[in-house]
């Protein structure tokens, strides 16, 4: 149990210098070499982790953005009002704007959006997976109170995920003088409402 706690503190360590180097000069920019550097290891601790600096930014993505998922849960949670389906559209709100708004996204979207386009086009990566195990878990909860309309969690939970990581990428296209980001976040939750209503 130790030496997992302890290979997981060592990881967060090196995917934080692999963070601090993408947000400095982004992904295609960053080598192995000056994430070595950063974290102050040498070359072959990271090459015996990841094979290369796209595994090393996969692994990070992961970390944020479900933490920033879970994180955003939690907060849902401790509020605890209202039937489950409230909450989860909160939870959803939140969770778009958060995830619209972070770092490390708007990093990758202003220099290397082409990350993106595997997640987007072709399969579900493990941070998609896990916000889809955090809806469905919302769903059930609608389904068992009767605010959520009966129906698959799962295809509900990927459905739910199509639509917010369309608001949480493509919103700014569509933002000008007019059409304000809060107002297509108003719009995102009342399609949320929309949907999940019995």
């Amino acid at each position: 149990m130790t030496s997992k706690r302890h290979k997981q503190t060592d990881d967060d360590a090196l995917l934080d210098a692999a963070r601090d180097c993408v947000l400095a000069v982004g992904v295609r920019r960053t080598t192995l070499t000056d994430i070595a550097r950063r974290a102050g290891v040498s070359r072959m601790t990271l090459y015996r982790r990841w094979p290369d600096v796209r595994s090393i930014v996969a692994d990070l993505m992961t970390r944020e953005w479900t933490g920033l998922a879970v994180e955003v849960s939690a907060t849902a949670r401790h509020r605890g009002t209202g039937s489950a389906r409230e909450r989860l559209v909160d939870h959803l709100s939140e969770g778009v704007r958060s995830f619209r708004a972070h770092p490390l996204l708007r990093k990758i979207v202003d220099v290397d959006p082409e990350l993106l386009l595997p997640y987007v086009l072709q399969r579900r990566g493990t941070s998609q997976e896990a916000f889809c195990a955090l809806l469905a878990a919302g769903l059930r909860a609608g389904h068992a109170d009767g605010s959520v309309r009966p129906g698959h969690p799962v295809r509900q939970a990927r459905t739910l995920l199509l639509i917010a990581q369309s608001f949480a990428l493509s919103v700014p296209t569509m933002v000008d003088d007019e059409h304000t980001t809060d107002a297509f976040d108003a719009e995102f939750r009342e399609i949320l409402e929309r949907v999940l209503k019995p």
